[in-house]
């Protein structure tokens, strides 16, 4: 198969994913050009947690636990994940092309801030740190202090 046969395949394979997506999850946008990861990470988040989603985009924040609290989900397919403002919970997972998930962490927002308070910036602008130092701090969560699974 010529290279611009599988581009153009590979293409129609993606947005009919996309397609699929939009149409299992209405309200979330699926854009491959910005929150296509994101979103995915959302849904999985409202599936298998006590999340509510926001019905549009709020700043700083994706959703609700059923007491209220306010939650940033992020998702990556890299070895690492953004933190900006300190939320009541953060929930970090790592996608894979096999379309399975892991869970990188889950609890609350001040752990992260407290064990990065020395990085400038922190709280203030987007920030990377790594999967694996944020499993190791997502270890010493009580249960108590997790967002429930569904």
């Amino acid at each position: 198969m010529e290279r611009k046969a599988i581009i153009t395949k590979a293409m129609v394979d993606i947005f009919s994913g996309i397609g699929q997506l939009r149409k299992a999850f209405p309200g979330k946008e699926f854009t491959i050009d910005g929150r296509l990861v994101g979103d995915i990470g959302e849904v999985i988040a409202a599936r298998e947690y006590d999340i509510e989603l926001y019905k549009s985009q709020t700043k700083d924040y994706d959703g609700k636990t059923s007491d209220g609290k306010k939650v940033q989900i992020r998702a990556t397919f890299k070895d690492s994940l953004t933190f900006k403002a300190v939320p009541d919970y953060y929930l970090g997972f790592k996608l894979y092309e096999n379309g399975q998930h892991e869970e990188i962490f889950n609890g609350p927002g001040k752990p992260i801030f407290d064990h990065y308070k020395h990085r400038k910036g922190i709280g203030k602008k987007l920030l990377s740190f790594p999967n694996k130092e944020l499993k190791k701090l997502s270890k010493d969560i009580p249960e108590l202090e997790r967002i429930a699974r569904r």
